[in-house]
């Protein structure tokens, strides 16, 4: 099974590399190998959230999970950050700046088991698609929490500052829509 504080030295050990976050990528590409042992080691997901793990000013590794069908709205994180799934599906939607807006700029979507690097620049949304929960760990090269940074509104794609209350709020709504969606199904 997944020994987080073995997993949290590993990582805290990689920041010494001369990339860290390949050698992250590499320790996290080892962890969702085994999706199994992360559900047991983190919970079955069951509802929306972020749980972090591990937080300081060089180093954030979180617990993420989306509800079946939430979807989260255009941002950015201002260091690198790894995604390694380790259940369900993450369907990310990459955007450049332009003069006026937001524009579309690929996209990309991991599978259980899958791991990938964003670099600092990057801007994306993220949907869960599936009827199922999505669990991934997030490792961020930076303080997460404490590092100013944007979203856009989902609707004019306008940038303004990152609000974690906004988020929460996200998660908060996509919790109560699944479960009203479950007890509507008599689930």
């Amino acid at each position: 099974m997944l020994n987080l504080d073995h997993f949290i030295a590993d990582c805290r050990a990689a920041l010494a590399e001369r990339s860290p976050e390949v050698a992250i990528r590499e320790v996290l590409e080892r962890i969702v190998a085994d999706p199994s042992d992360v559900e047991a080691a983190l919970g079955t997901p069951r509802q929306a959230q972020i749980t972090p793990l591990h937080h300081d000013r060089d180093l954030t590794i979180l617990n993420i999970v989306w509800t079946p069908g939430m979807a989260v709205y255009p941002h950015d994180h201002r260091m690198w950050a790894l995604i390694g799934l380790y259940g369900g599906r993450e369907d990310n939607t990459f955007y450049r700046r332009s003069a006026q807006r937001l524009q579309i700029a690929g996209g990309k979507q991991l599978e259980t088991g899958d791991v990938t690097l964003l670099g600092p620049a990057i801007i994306h949304a993220v949907q869960n698609p599936l009827r199922i929960f999505t669990g991934a760990i997030h490792i961020y090269g930076g303080d997460f929490f404490g590092t100013p940074r944007s979203d856009w509104d989902p609707e004019t794609l306008e940038e303004r500052p990152y609000d974690i209350a906004r988020a929460r709020k996200v998660i908060t709504d996509a919790n109560e829509r699944w479960l009203a969606e479950c007890a509507g199904r008599g689930a």
